[in-house]
């Protein structure tokens, strides 16, 4: 039996079979499909990559020294006792009330702001992709934290029922 799918068209139900991506009612949008995913493919090559890792990521020794720890075995141990610790739930969502399975463990603060705290387990908390995203934002806004930001004269704030305040109200005002 061939395998198949289903039309990539919006509310088209019918089954095509692979490597088709459009039914005979929509066959005229395969090679404009086809060439958009060559495009995106080209795009996302080995030269792109590259840019990426020496230009963003490893903008600075500081930068790449940073992104060396998470390849370590120290932070692998650290994130496993951290990860035990909280049981898989997000911190900043319990904060709210809520309970959210997350596998991400983050620094409540930055190592860009306080590099001495990168294995301080009393700094790690674990935390869910949408309150990452929201952190993020509050962490480049109040320390000035990631590329193109200049680091601010604060005081670094390592509750996390004040950061996730703190993260919701950034939230509130700016989204």
């Amino acid at each position: 039996m061939p395998k198949v799918r289903r039309c990539r068209h919006p509310n088209c139900h019918t089954i095509v079979e692979q490597p088709d991506h459009y039914c005979q009612l929509h066959h005229e949008y395969e090679a404009e499909y086809l060439a958009s995913r060559e495009r995106w493919a080209r795009s996302h090559d080995k030269q792109y990559t590259h840019h990426y890792n020496t230009v963003t990521r490893n903008r600075t020794n500081d930068k790449r020294m940073q992104y060396n720890f998470y390849r370590t075995k120290q932070w692998s141990r650290l994130r496993q006792i951290v990860l035990e610790r909280d049981h898989y739930l997000c911190a900043y969502c319990q904060v709210q009330g809520k309970l959210t399975p997350a596998k991400t463990v983050d620094h409540i603060v930055p190592i860009e702001f306080s590099p001495n705290d990168k294995a301080n387990v009393a700094n790690l908390a674990i935390i869910c992709g949408r309150c990452h995203r929201f952190k993020t934002d509050w962490e480049q806004s109040y320390y000035g934290t990631g590329q193109g930001n200049r680091m601010q004269p604060v005081g670094a704030i390592r509750d996390i029922q004040a950061v996730a305040v703190l993260m919701n109200g950034v939230k509130h005002d700016e989204r």
